[in-house]
């Protein structure tokens, strides 16, 4: 399979947290993927760059959290994070980066 353009645009990176690394124990993989990417869009995508099968995907959104920058207000982006659960016998090591 050939790993197309789009495929890089929906998944941005992969999520390295204590949180994550326990999910990864499970067979279950976090990545940081586009605000407007589905489930499905998102399962082509993983199994298109890393030639693996995926078993289930879950998402959810973190709500950006207001934060002051040198006194001025800003707010932080919303993330969506999706968790790729891959079939038995399939692996990504998301250490070596894509």
């Amino acid at each position: 399979m050939s790993a197309k353009a789009e495929h890089y645009d929906v998944i941005r990176k992969p999520v390295i947290t204590e949180k994550a690394t326990m999910a990864s124990e499970a067979n279950t993989v976090v990545f940081e993927v586009a605000i407007d990417s589905n489930k499905p869009m998102i399962k082509e995508a993983v199994e298109a760059l890393f030639g693996v099968k995926v078993k289930a995907v879950n998402t959810s959104i973190t709500k950006g959290k207001a934060k002051r920058f040198r006194g001025q207000l800003g707010r932080r982006n919303n993330v969506k994070k999706a968790y790729v659960t891959l079939e038995e016998g399939n692996t990504i090591d998301v250490t070596t980066g894509l």
